[in-house]
């Protein structure tokens, strides 16, 4: 919908200031707005209408759909799919009775893996999605889920996309891409496009608009302590964690989220040079920007109160709070008039996104028509998100270990189709769970749609041929003698209970002894698997001659040494979500490929991070105790086109200007295969100390049986070295193959 500026004009010349500021408030959790009558029928709650009546209208609220043991909302007591419609009606009817204008409210869900409702789609979680290091195939997963976002009413997802996991420490990895800048701004372009359309062309018309997070470098943060500073240089802070930001605006994002963090003491809620100098004046961003959950609050110490803090954050370029209290005090600095200027200002932006959803009157109305949502849309919107959960969960798993032992996982496939080898044991604290493949920011799914991979090897090979010991001791010592194969589940959760604390923002506060061991705060010391799974590996491996399939579900880059010892295969899973106990059963008992590739690096010791593959020295040899401290490099997968031979890589450098032109020849075998073709280059002859490797380019391919193909990669000249004089030699490598090695000289200007 086109937007009539001078409509816009008129609204904000008439609105009081209080008025304004609440447009500007996102306070209200949406959960609470709505509630059931005695007839069991959805109603506005006194809370919904007291907020709207304190502000003559409502901006944004947030959550209306959520469930998860934070809201307390679950499939007793939450929206279900079939009464979204009826939740959306009440709110918005309620803002359009009470309110002053006839504006409609913006509704915000959160959507990092899939919509956090009841019935939503659950895809990977980004660490997940990363390892498929395929954007179309994001693109086109994230476009599901907003058209199930849209068909529900919902004008706002909340997704990351921008956090770049720099140590494993960090609960939060499980919401980065991985560790390398260009990947992340690749796939925080498919996020934006998909959700929204080129050209923003699907917002308001079966898309939504997308509030990136977390703007910076939160994933830098020191120790990998959630919210605290990012020691960087701005060097670093350009090269590793804005690239997504820069993607995230040309690709169209309406929204940004300003993180917890502070990036050289500067909080990036009320941070100037980020909000503005950076995102608006040099990017030429035009949409709103968000701040986290309570962290205009937290500006309170270096404001010096809560109504300070609000000031700060708004002047520094926030646009629209989220549950704080400071925007609810900007009412104090009525006689400010930089103040006044700056409310004018994020009005503009907020009631310009409203325009875009029909949430303004049209001209000659009194209230704004609001299209409700509609079942059937939903209904399809969703399973086609189903379907794209599937695919996504399938392309993320990743072989990073094969034949350690004299058993190959073809031979393994081979002993499990064989209904006349002995039993299949399933072991390890995951081998018959279903949250752990979930990730954080999850609402709860029906029974009838949990399974895992005990379960799913249940279906397939029967009850007789398959057995659970969740622990060694849950089998008889006789049947682990028989045993054909072992499939060892293990790794990490972030399920939270009914029964957990949180912070006031949902954060994990307190965590039981088997409870969340990742996620959004559980930021751990120690980052070998919990819960002594090495141990209880190494006692399964006493047990039997069988060989041993371990299956590593994991958030962050766990120390798997000794999984990879004791395991003739290992495959790492990520969070797969809601499919991803069936990608792991049809890897093991239909032979599916594996097309992942690890996003992040694997240490093989826990003090010996951080270690990323673009650091700039090498950590090897420099722990005495841990002379090789990587266990497994960024971009590995075992069985990522192993069916494919690449032959005559050569660069080009006079062709197309600007640009290194690498090229070189795939050539697939009678299986054919599909995934990610990855370019690395080190430089040298610069004026600073070169990273070890950088990712350049990566091509997504999918080769028919037999397919010979040649592949082009592009590279920009202004990524291989600074500005200026000076030649520059690039050695490019693929996938890490010293076998296919090309060493180009730049010349001294372009």
């Amino acid at each position: 919908m086109s937007i009539n500026c001078a409509a816009v004009d008129r609204l904000i010349d008439s609105m009081s200031f209080t008025q304004k500021v609440g447009q500007l408030n996102q306070r209200l959790l949406g959960w609470k707005s709505v509630e059931r009558n005695a007839a069991g029928r959805l109603v506005a709650s006194d809370e919904l209408k007291q907020e709207i009546d304190r502000w003559g209208g409502l901006g944004t609220l947030y959550g209306l759909l959520r469930a998860d043991p934070w809201s307390g909302q679950h499939w007793g007591n939450g929206i279900r799919p079939e009464e979204r419609t009826e939740a959306i009606a009440v709110v918005q009817q309620t803002v359009l009775e009470r309110g002053a204008y006839g504006i409609g409210v913006l509704l915000s869900e959160e959507a990092p893996h899939g919509h956090q409702a009841l019935g939503g789609t659950v895809l990977p979680t980004n660490l997940g999605l990363g390892a498929t290091f395929d954007p179309q195939g994001v693109q086109e997963a994230e476009a599901a889920v907003a058209a199930e976002l849209a068909a529900s009413g919902i004008h706002i997802a909340l997704v990351s996309g921008l956090d770049i996991a720099r140590d494993p420490r960090w609960g939060r990895c499980e919401e980065c891409f991985g560790e390398d800048p260009l990947m992340a701004a690749r796939m925080c372009e498919a996020i934006v496009t998909g959700m929204q359309g080129e050209h923003r062309s699907k917002v308001g018309h079966g898309g939504v608009a997308v509030v990136l997070k977390h703007l910076a470098a939160q994933g830098e943060a020191v120790g990998g302590r959630n919210g605290q500073s990012a020691v960087l240089g701005p060097h670093d802070l350009h090269e590793i964690h804005l690239p997504p930001v820069a993607a995230g605006v040309r690709a169209g994002a309406l929204g940004f989220m300003a993180a917890y963090n502070d990036i050289d003491s500067v909080p990036c809620c009320a941070n100037p040079w980020l909000l503005k100098d950076y995102l608006r004046d040099q990017l030429g961003f035009d949409g709103i920007v968000m701040a986290d959950g309570l962290a205009v609050d937290r500006l309170e110490d270096m404001a010096g109160s809560i109504p300070a803090a609000g000031r700060a954050a708004l002047l520094a370029g926030v646009d629209v709070s989220l549950w704080d209290e400071g925007f609810t005090r900007l009412e104090e600095y009525a006689d400010d008039e930089q103040v006044v200027a700056a409310v004018d200002t994020a009005l503009r932006r907020v009631l310009e996104l409203k325009a875009m959803f029909g949430l303004l009157p049209e001209d000659g109305a009194d209230t704004a028509a609001i299209a409700m949502p509609s079942a059937d849309a939903i209904a399809q919107a969703t399973a086609d998100g189903r379907e794209q959960a599937k695919r996504m969960a399938r392309e993320a798993i990743t072989l990073i270990n094969d034949g350690q032992s004299a058993a190959t996982l073809d031979d393994i496939r081979s002993v499990i189709a064989d209904a006349q080898a002995g039993p299949v044991i399933v072991a390890g604290p995951f081998a018959d769970d279903f949250g752990c493949f979930l990730g954080d920011y999850t609402a709860p799914l029906p029974a009838d749609e949990q399974s895992s991979v005990y379960r799913q090897l249940v279906a397939r090979l029967g009850e007789d041929r398959v057995l659970l010991a969740a622990k060694p001791s849950d089998a008889p010592a006789d049947q682990w003698a028989r045993a054909s194969t072992v499939v060892f589940v293990c790794g990490s959760t972030s399920e939270r209970s009914y029964d957990s604390e949180f912070d006031d923002n949902g954060a994990a506060k307190a965590v039981t002894e088997y409870g969340a061991t990742c996620g959004e705060g559980v930021d751990l010391s120690d980052i070998r698997l919990p819960w002594r799974q090495d141990d209880m590996l190494g006692e399964v491996a006493a047990l039997t001659t069988a060989p041993i399939v371990s299956v590593a579900v994991c958030g962050r880059a766990h120390v798997l040494t000794d999984v990879l010892e004791r395991s003739a295969v290992t495959i790492w899973a990520g969070y797969a979500g809601q499919y991803g106990p069936q990608a792991v059963a049809d890897v093991l008992v239909d032979g599916a490929d594996m097309s992942g590739r690890l996003p992040v690096t694997l240490p093989a010791y826990p003090a010996a991070i951080p270690v990323r593959y673009n650091d700039r020295q090498s950590a090897a040899h420099v722990y005495k105790d841990a002379a090789e401290p990587i266990l497994r490099g960024f971009g590995y997968g075992a069985g990522s086109l192993a069916a494919v031979t690449f032959s005559e890589m050569h660069a080009d450098t006079q062709s197309h200007p600007g640009e290194v032109l690498m090229q070189v020849t795939a050539h697939a075998d009678d299986h054919g295969a599909a995934g990610a073709v990855n370019l690395f280059a080190h430089v040298s002859g610069g004026r600073r100390i070169p990273r070890l490797a950088m990712l350049v380019d990566s091509v997504y391919m999918d080769l028919n049986a037999g397919e010979r193909r040649d592949i082009a990669f592009h590279v920009p000249c202004d990524r291989l070295r600074d500005v200026g004089d000076g030649q520059v030699q690039v050695t490019c490598t693929l996938d890490g193959d010293s076998t296919h090695t090309v060493t180009a000289t730049l010349p001294g200007e372009y």
